[in-house]
């Protein structure tokens, strides 16, 4: 009857896919329910049967209830040394069997007769249930977990042992199968002999737990890379409570009087960020949010997130995030060819879960040749273009998504792509051509009349602005000659030339008449078209007259001391009156000009 028994025991395991030759000889399984969060961690002692062949992998099963919350698994094999070794895991399926099954890859052939030691690690998402569902502001929150007395697996159990570790030494109630033993908050169930394959019978805890059960329902993280040296990092959190829904009303006044009440809510948080992280801000819709302090550590940032109100069950958040970082410390090269090292997802608070996470890298413009590298699982959406300033066809946007994250998430991805360097003059140079476009413009503007009917008062006006500069010009010029006269009268003195004297005088004469006769046909036309400037231009012709005289008596006293019929001191004195005169009257005739 026995070896009957034994022969449909190996039937079963052959239908169900798994190799007979594997037994369990020792299972030590750990249950840590001190969060919100359910963590699992079994030591096997696998061995394989002498006799069979020897297997290169085996599988892990998973209960069916339990497929949707399973955020994490890891397999590790420990060596001689106590050397870890991390696992190959691969999901995979068993004819005939519901539930999810994952192939482990062994680091070499179990030949027959031989054990390896492994460790196993699970953590679950949201299987702690509130219970009661609602509780007031001073009750306290008690959580109801279910699982199995008995490590699911495919293979025989020789022996097993279950420890449970709470949250509080508060327990309601618990399974009590096999007589486990409990103290403060640890309960022991087994050891439990001979354990077939598929094993299930129900393990339920109801126990006292404050922790907070805090989740980040979506998560937004943009990363924004750019090759001038820094990278732009941007969170964009919705938070909800998941634990016991607060019934009733919210008091403020109780919940600073009274240091148990809203024992389960959450006033505050911290968040770990790069030790390179720099310009951080921490803000939601209404703006900046005051109430957090940023503490600056030798291998990280840690800021304490403190939200505007505390969250209870039910309650949600919404805040943004930001922070820049050098790229020199996560974007590597090598001629065009770049790798981006970040982490997909960062640390947001302790035990953390994130229900939905999106991830946008955004990475220079005219970035080509993309691939990714993650350490696990990811779903990649379509790439997308993002413009910002400057650009021109807009930088590409690697998105991808996941779900049911947890800290053991927390892990590098590689983007490589390549990039021509030549394109980093794009920037500026079109920088410079915005400008030379923006200054040729307004010269274009300034200098043409874009104007549809012609203003005649804007015409006269210029006419007359015309006009008032040629005066000027003429003015200015006759006022030279009589500088150039100076010269030939201080040479005539010196040389006793009458003929240079003569000439000077006949040149002065000849030019005088034609500028005058100039400022005088333009002082006739400003009277034509009425303008007032036409006074002011007779008044510097009348002063000019009385300039020309003292120049020509200047010369004549001139002559008179050459030909010694002036005495040199009554010469001096009447040449220094002539200045005199002269100079007022040529500051007169710059005052008018100026106001011109």
């Amino acid at each position: 009857m026995a070896g009957l028994l034994c022969r449909l025991l190996l039937l079963c395991l052959a239908a169900a896919g798994a190799s007979s030759d594997l037994v369990l000889e020792e299972v030590r399984r750990s249950l840590d329910l001190s969060t919100h969060l359910a963590k699992i961690s079994a030591e096997l002692s696998l061995s394989n049967t002498p006799g069979g062949a020897a297997a290169s992998t085996f599988l892990l099963a998973l209960e069916p209830g339990l497929e949707p919350r399973l955020a994490h698994l890891g397999v590790q094999v420990k060596g001689e040394e106590e050397e870890e070794n991390t696992l190959e895991v691969k999901e995979t399926k068993v004819k005939g069997k519901s539930g999810k099954f994952f192939s482990v890859k062994l680091p070499s052939p179990l030949a027959p007769g031989a054990k390896i030691r492994v460790s196993v690690e699970m953590v679950f998402t949201h299987v702690l249930q509130p219970y009661p569902t609602h509780i007031t502001q001073s009750e306290k929150q008690f959580v109801v977990f279910e699982g199995n007395h008995y490590f699911y697996s495919p293979y025989v159990t020789k022996t097993q042992t279950t420890r449970v570790k709470l949250a509080s030494r508060n327990v309601e109630s618990y399974t009590k199968l096999g007589n486990p033993s409990r103290t403060e908050d640890m309960i022991e169930y087994g050891p439990f002999k001979d354990i077939p394959p598929y094993s299930q019978d129900t393990l339920k805890v109801h126990y006292e737990n404050n922790s907070p059960f805090l989740t980040i329902t979506s998560m937004t993280r943009v990363i924004e890379v750019s090759h001038w040296g820094n990278i732009a990092v941007e969170e964009t959190v919705d938070l909800k409570h998941t634990g016991a829904v607060l019934k009733g009303p919210f008091s403020r006044y109780d919940y600073q009087r009274q240091p148990d009440s809203g024992i389960s809510s959450v006033k505050s948080f911290k968040t770990i960020l790069p030790a390179a992280a720099q310009d951080v801000y921490y803000r939601d819709e209404i703006g900046n949010i005051s109430t957090s302090h940023l503490l600056v550590l030798d291998d990280s940032v840690e800021m304490e997130i403190r939200p505007r109100f505390p969250l209870f069950g039910g309650w949600k958040t919404h805040y943004i995030i930001g922070y820049n970082l050098p790229s020199y410390e996560y974007l590597y090269n090598l001629g065009d060819q770049y790798a981006l090292k970040m982490r997909f997802v960062d640390h947001v608070f302790d035990e953390q879960v994130t229900d939905s996470l999106t991830v946008k890298i955004v990475l220079p413009e005219g970035a080509k040749n993309i691939h990714v590298d993650s350490p696990y699982e990811i779903n990649r959406a379509s790439d997308e273009l993002h413009y910002t300033y400057l650009d021109t066809f807009g930088r590409p946007v690697i998105v991808a998504h996941k779900s049911n994250l947890v800290e053991q998430h927390i892990q590098d991805i590689v983007v490589h792509y390549t990039f021509n360097k030549i394109l980093m003059l794009q920037e500026p140079l079109l920088v410079v051509g915005a400008f030379y476009i923006l200054f040729f413009t307004v010269i274009v503007y300034v200098r043409l009349d874009f104007s549809i009917t012609k203003d005649p008062a804007a015409e006269a006006r210029m006419k007359v602005a015309c006009i008032t500069e040629q005066v000027l010009t003429l003015v200015n010029k006759r006022l030279g000659l009589y500088r150039h006269f100076d010269e030939a009268v201080n040479k005539y003195k010196q040389s006793r030339d009458i003929s240079t004297l003569n000439s000077g005088k006949k040149s002065l004469e000849m030019e005088h008449k034609a500028l005058t006769s100039e400022i005088a046909s333009l002082q006739s036309k400003l009277k034509t078209e009425g303008s007032d400037l036409c006074d002011k231009v007779s008044e510097i012709q009348k002063l000019d007259g009385q300039v020309k005289e003292l120049v020509l008596k200047s010369s004549v006293e001139a002559e008179r001391l050459v030909a010694g019929k002036l005495k040199k001191d009554t010469y001096i004195e009447n040449e220094k009156m002539h200045s005199n005169k002269r100079q007022d009257l040529v500051s007169k005739i710059d005052n008018i000009l100026d106001a011109l």
